[in-house]
């Protein structure tokens, strides 16, 4: 079993990175489907507030692809002096990569848009390696010494590529993978924050990369956070059977708790839509309820 660090979890729930429901009450999804937690490993820029608000200022910058990671990381790196949650996730991931990478073997660190910048800027100037770009359309530059230019070639070199989550590594699949190699370079290593334990990272073995994660969103995780009074033992039990079966267990819980359909769908709010495209979608088999 992996042992998590307190600090981590602690910061993961003070911020809100991750959200754990009421056993009475999961969360809607975008997709229509319920659960009970949520994550955003991005709030561990210290709060909801000031991760959406470093996101709407990437979208911002982004369209200037030689000046975004210069100002990018003049904002993280001025936020990592002052925000002590920031500085202090930041802190345990450099020494994270240290315990389990030998820094002189990497020569280039990389990181995706948008939210792999969160996390991978920062920590490429603490550790003096060169940070690549990736944009979505496979855009990449590169930044070394302040200087930031078009990738051109990067003749056979290793790269660690820093990310904030990983679910199924479909952007690694799409994208980061691809647009390393295009340039000549070839993703070694992987480390994130926190990995849902989805898939992903069996595909980055399959790819040849190395995977390591901080955080592991497995039922290990759960029985630390219910150790430590984070959650009650409810909880735990919707969140066990969810892990042993997603959608059985949610529809499970639809099939024993109509009420929570119902008003959802007289909400006003977002859970509104979703639950109608549950029902559209016949996800867990339970028209006949309403």
């Amino acid at each position: 079993m992996k042992k998590n660090n307190n600090n981590l979890l602690n910061w993961i729930f003070e911020t809100y990175a991750i959200r754990i429901s009421s056993h009475q009450k999961p969360f809607w999804y975008t997709s229509g489907t319920i659960g009970p937690y949520y994550i955003n490993t991005h709030f561990l820029y210290g709060s909801e507030k000031k991760a959406i608000d470093l996101l709407s200022f990437i979208d911002n910058e982004k369209e200037n692809k030689l000046a975004c990671p210069k100002k990018l990381l003049d904002e993280t790196y001025n936020n990592y002096e002052k925000d002590y949650i920031y500085k202090g996730v930041i802190d345990e991931m450099c020494s994270f990569i240290k315990n389990n990478i030998d820094v002189d073997d990497v020569d280039y660190i990389s990181g995706g848009e948008r939210r792999d910048w969160f996390f991978s800027l920062p920590v490429s100037k603490i550790l003096k390696k060169p940070h690549v770009t990736i944009y979505k359309d496979l855009d990449t530059v590169i930044t070394d010494e302040g200087n930031t230019e078009y990738l051109k070639n990067l003749n056979g070199g290793k790269v660690l590529h820093i990310a904030d989550l990983i679910t199924e590594a479909s952007s690694y699949e799409r994208a980061w993978i691809p647009a390393i190699k295009e340039k000549g370079g070839q993703i070694l290593w992987s480390v994130v924050v926190v990995d849902r334990m989805q898939g992903g990272r069996e595909l980055l073995l399959e790819n040849g990369i190395k995977p390591f994660s901080m955080i592991n969103i497995d039922i290990d995780f759960f029985k630390e956070v219910l150790a430590m009074g984070i959650i009650n033992e409810e909880q735990f039990e919707m969140i066990k059977k969810y892990l042993d079966n997603p959608k059985e267990s949610m529809a499970d819980f639809l099939k024993k708790n109509p009420d929570f359909l119902k008003e959802s769908l007289a909400s006003s709010d977002k859970d509104s839509k979703r639950a109608k495209l549950c029902i559209e979608k016949d996800i867990y088999g339970i028209k006949g309820l309403i």
